[in-house]
């Protein structure tokens, strides 16, 4: 059996709609998980759960808000009682909100503040809860939360967000420390993912020009290429790859890191 199979697990994928989500809970199902697919948008991550079961994957939908303690509670009960367990939990719901420094406004720092930082901590409360020893599911597994190569480099434009997924980092680092040191037998990881042209990351782009920070969105995208040594953007499969090799036994020894999908962007 491949050490990267994930055949009896059981996931829950925050902001698994569409985007980068999608195609984790996607991968996953795809290595042999059962996925359930929480987010806000109910008839999008319907559809995509949907899509997922014609594949003949164990998968379902439920609404998370990630913000909120009680749905949290809601997600992770019903991730248990539908699949069976929870292993494996992606904090990968995001915000995004460009702003030169000059221009930051408040209420979009709380709001990638709430999503990005409050949001994935509640994800590991939670899935730590159900994880361990005694808890509902109780039988250890792995976190993943989606960092940022934002959190990694100094990129005009993203200062307040670069801040929250810097928090993310830090974050996932002291979580695995404590999973560790009590005995639950959660590993906690996290993933540096470069820009994917995915809606959210074209908008960075067009958020850029905005600002007047690059003339056009072809030279934004231009310049971050230029930047990567790979000389591409990244993919959704790059993204979702690595969070299935962090969800399985073939990172049985990695713990409290993060791991850069960025094409060495963030080197």
């Amino acid at each position: 059996m491949s050490v990267f199979e994930l055949h009896g697990r059981k996931a829950l994928v925050t902001g698994g709609a569409r985007g980068l989500g999608q195609g984790m809970a996607e991968a996953l199902a795809g290595a042999g998980a059962a996925v359930m697919i929480g987010d806000l948008l109910d008839e999008e991550g319907a559809e995509t759960a949907k899509l997922i079961g014609k594949t003949g994957a164990t998968t379902g939908f439920i609404h998370l808000d990630v913000t909120d303690e009680a749905s949290w509670e809601q997600a992770v009960a019903a991730t248990v009682g539908e699949l069976g367990g929870l292993d494996i939990l992606i904090n990968n719901a995001g915000l995004e909100i460009s702003s030169l420094v000059v221009d930051l406004d408040p209420g979009d720092l709380r709001r990638m503040l709430e999503v990005n930082v409050v949001g994935t901590a509640l994800g590991m409360k939670h899935g730590l809860r159900a994880m361990r020893p005694g808890g509902p599911a109780g039988n250890g597994g792995s976190i993943v939360n989606i960092a940022s190569v934002a959190a990694t480099i100094a990129f005009p434009g993203i200062a307040g967000y670069s801040g929250t997924k810097s928090a993310v980092d830090r974050m996932t680092r002291i979580a695995a420390a404590e999973s560790g040191k009590l005995g639950y037998g959660v590993r906690v990881n996290c993933v540096y993912p470069g820009l994917v042209p995915t809606a959210m990351g074209m908008n960075l782009a067009v958020q850029s020009v905005e600002m007047g920070l690059f003339p056009s969105v072809e030279a934004c995208v231009e310049t971050v290429v230029a930047l990567t040594p790979s000389g591409r953007l990244g993919e959704v499969a790059d993204m979702a790859d690595a969070v299935v090799f962090l969800a399985s036994d073939a990172s049985r020894f990695v713990n409290g890191t993060g791991l850069a999908v960025d094409g060495g962007m963030g080197s």
